[in-house]
C-alpha cells in the first residue's frame, strides 16, 4: 500500500523518490534499517535499471524476498503505467488537434532544457567536475565521454556494444578480473548479436528494443533517453520526433519513475498490448538484476573489477545523452520562443529550489498556448 501511495504522488524524479522512501520508510517506520537502505541505494546505483523502482524492489526484498520485491515493483509501477496509458488514449485521439499541438509546443522546449540540465549533473556526479584536475586524474572516462557524445551525435543510434566495450576496456585497465580473457569477450559480442536480431512481429520487436534498454542504462531515469530516441525515432520509425518529445514531457508531469514513458511510447506504436509489453520488457531486468544480485550483495559491492566495468559503462551512457540532447535540440529548438523556454526551464531547476519539474511542464504548456495564440 506505501509503495501504491508512492507511485501515485511521488513527483519529483528518481532523486525524490529515494528520498521519500527513506524519510518513510527509516526515519518514520522503521520498517528498515540505515545499513539496508544504504546497501540497497548501492546496489540500484551499480545495476542497470531505473534506480527508484530498483531500490523499491530491493527494500521489498529484505524482508519479504521475491514475493515482496514482486509486490512492490507492481505496486510502484502500476499507478504510472496506468496515468500514461490514459494520456496516450487522450494523445492519440485529439493529438492532431491545433490547442494539442500549442501545449506541446511550449511543452518539447522544456523538456529540453530539462534533459540538458539532467545531463550535466549527471557528468558531475559520475565523472568529475569540468576542471583540469577532474580531466587528468579521470581522463579515460572522459575519453569515453567525449567519444560517445561525438558518436551518438554522427549516428544518432544507441551503440549498445560500444557501452559493454567502455566498463569492459576500463574495468581491463584498472582492475581486470581473473575470468577476463578472449573468450568472454567474444561470449558477450555473440550474446549481443543473437539478442539484437531475434525479432520477427511487432511485439517482439518492441519486447527485445525495450528490453535492451532496461538492461544496459544505468543511472538516472533520463539516462534512457539516448536509447529511446535512437531506437524509436531513427531506426524504427515508430515515432515523430514531436511525438517522442511528447512521450518524454509526459513522463515528466506523471507520478513515479521517468521511466515509465516506455509505456506510452508502446502503446502510440501498438495499443494497450505495446504499452504493457515496453513497460515490462523495460523494468523486468532490473526486476532481475535486483533478486538475483540482492543476496550476495555485499560481496559484489566490495569487487573493484565490477566498480570498474560501471564507471567505465556510465561514463559511455552518459555521453551517449549529452549527445542525445544535441540531436534533439537541434530539431525542435526551431525559434526564439521556443530558445527562451528552453533557457528559462535550465535556469529556473538551477536557481528557484523549490520548483519541480511538473510545475515547469505546466507552465511551459500554457506559455505554448498563449504564443500560438499570439501568432495566429
Amino acid at each position: 500500500m506505501y509503495f501504491l501511495k508512492l507511485g501515485t504522488i511521488g513527483f519529483g524524479g528518481p532523486v525524490a523518490l529515494v528520498g521519500y522512501m527513506h524519510r518513510d520508510l527509516v526515519e518514520n517506520r522503521k520498517w528498515i534499517s540505515e545499513e539496508e537502505y544504504k546497501q540497497g541505494l548501492a546496489l540500484a546505483q551499480l545495476a542497470p535499471g531505473p534506480l527508484a523502482a530498483q531500490l523499491g524492489i530491493y527494500i521489498g526484498f529484505v524482508h519479504y524476498r521475491i514475493l515482496g520485491a514482486t509486490l512492490v515493483g507492481f505496486a510502484f509501477v502500476l499507478p504510472s503505467f496506468i496515468m500514461v496509458l490514459l494520456l496516450g488514449i487522450v494523445y492519440q485521439a485529439y493529438g492532431g488537434l491545433s490547442w494539442i499541438q500549442a501545449i506541446f509546443y511550449g511543452v518539447g522546449a522544456a523538456v529540453i532544457g530539462i534533459i540538458a540540465l539532467s545531463s550535466y549533473k549527471l557528468t558531475l556526479k559520475s565523472i568529475g567536475k569540468f576542471n583540469l584536475e577532474s580531466f587528468k586524474s579521470k581522463w579515460l572516462l572522459w575519453l569515453f565521454f567525449i567519444f560517445t557524445v561525438i558518436i551518438t551525435y554522427i549516428t544518432e543510434q544507441e551503440q549498445v556494444l560500444l557501452f559493454i566495450a567502455a566498463g569492459l576496456l576500463y574495468m581491463f585497465i584498472k582492475a581486470p578480473a581473473k575470468w577476463w580473457n578472449t573468450k568472454t569477450v567474444n561470449s558477450i559480442v555473440l550474446f549481443q548479436f543473437a539478442f539484437w536480431n531475434h525479432e520477427s512481429t511487432l511485439l517482439v520487436k518492441i519486447a527485445v528494443f525495450f528490453g535492451k534498454a532496461g538492461a544496459f542504462v544505468f543511472g538516472s531515469g533520463l539516462a534512457i533517453v539516448p536509447f529511446l530516441h535512437a531506437g524509436v525515432v531513427t531506426e524504427n520509425h515508430w515515432l515523430t520526433e514531436q511525438q517522442f518529445l511528447d512521450s518524454v514531457a509526459v513522463a515528466m508531469i506523471t507520478p513515479g519513475p521517468v521511466v515509465i514513458t516506455v509505456g506510452f511510447i508502446g502503446y502510440l506504436v501498438a495499443g494497450f498490448l505495446g504499452a504493457l509489453t515496453a513497460a515490462l520488457a523495460t523494468f523486468l531486468p532490473c526486476y532481475l538484476f535486483t533478486i538475483a544480485l540482492a543476496p550476495y550483495f555485499k560481496k559484489i559491492a566490495e569487487n573493484k573489477s565490477v566498480k570498474a566495468f560501471v564507471e567505465g559503462i556510465t561514463a559511455a551512457v552518459i555521453g551517449a545523452l549529452v549527445g542525445s540532447v544535441i540531436v534533439i535540440a537541434k530539431r525542435n529548438i526551431i525559434d526564439i520562443p521556443t530558445i527562451l523556454i528552453a533557457i528559462a526551464t535550465i535556469f529556473s531547476l538551477l536557481y528557484i529550489k523549490k520548483i519541480q519539474e511538473p510545475y515547469i511542464i505546466l507552465i511551459a504548456a500554457v506559455l505554448g498556448v498563449i504564443i500560438k495564440i499570439a501568432i495566429v
